[in-house]
């Protein structure tokens, strides 16, 4: 570890899945009193930090580590699979909607039962996606700090910066789902501690698997490239005006600048 990072390497990994995961969330909670605009904003920041990180960091380190043809098939295998994945998650969640509607001889209290069992559901679907999800980012910023310091700082300000805005709107709908805001928030951070899990899982499996580091690397690429590119982006497109692109592109530029710092300023 460089003098820039003088703590032990899971010390700091353990810092770092903290801050991506029970710090993100506690300034989610924050901004949820924030308008609208600035979510916007924090959502093209994301952008740009998590497309600096894949571009900047991410890949080239697994490049210089592994074969460049191996690399980039893990890239593409990772993006077909998180696309069908999420294939999955729409399939399971339209299925039950389905199934709701098709119940047409319920009664209106009845109904208003079913309607409350869903939103639960929902809720629950929402803490559980987020923890896998958030499992996942503990295993990515892991295997970044096990690559080299800086890529693991560059990985969990990206994750950091695309967590922030979807624990909002995760936020959101377990409100809607009828959990008060203690309880939302409690649930998040206990949702959140799975990136500190991720983290010591991948630590304990890599620490003596260097060699499957590019490997790891390659699949942590592709899952920030498909939030930026699937999830992140098309939201932005809602909002098609000269004036708010000008807006958006100036915070995905500040987002790609910020893990261009961290490169010039902690150089390998």
């Amino acid at each position: 570890m460089p003098p820039s990072l003088p703590l032990p390497p899971l010390a700091v990994i353990v810092v770092a899945a903290l801050t991506g995961g029970v710090l993100a969330t506690a300034a989610a909670a924050v901004t949820l009193a924030l308008p609208a605009a600035s979510i916007s904003r924090l959502v093209s920041f994301a952008v740009g930090a998590l497309l600096g990180a894949v571009f900047i960091e991410i890949l080239p380190h697994a490049l210089e580590e592994g074969d460049a043809g191996v690399v980039m098939g893990t890239v593409l295998v990772g993006l077909l699979a998180f696309f069908l994945l999420e294939k999955l998650v729409l399939w399971r969640h339209s299925h039950g909607h389905a199934e709701h509607r098709a119940d047409d001889d319920e009664s209106e209290h009845d109904h208003a039962l079913h309607a409350h069992g869903t939103g639960t559901r929902s809720g629950s679907m929402i803490l559980i996606g987020n923890s896998v999800h958030n499992f996942c980012d503990g295993i990515v910023i892991a295997a970044a700090f096990l690559g080299d310091p800086r890529l693991g700082l560059a990985t969990t300000l990206a994750i950091v910066a695309h967590a922030v805005p979807q624990q909002v709107g995760d936020f959101a709908i377990l409100i809607h789902s009828g959990y008060t805001r203690r309880r939302a928030f409690a649930f998040n951070v206990t949702a959140g501690l799975a990136t500190l899990v991720g983290a010591l899982a991948a630590y304990a499996a890599l620490a003596h698997m260097q060699q499957a580091l590019p490997t790891v690397l390659a699949v942590a690429a592709s899952s920030l490239l498909y939030v930026a590119v699937a999830d992140l982006i098309p939201s932005l497109h809602r909002r098609p005006e000269p004036l708010e692109t000008v807006r958006q592109m100036t915070a995905i530029g500040l987002g790609v600048a910020i893990i261009v710092a961290v490169r010039v300023f902690f150089p390998h």
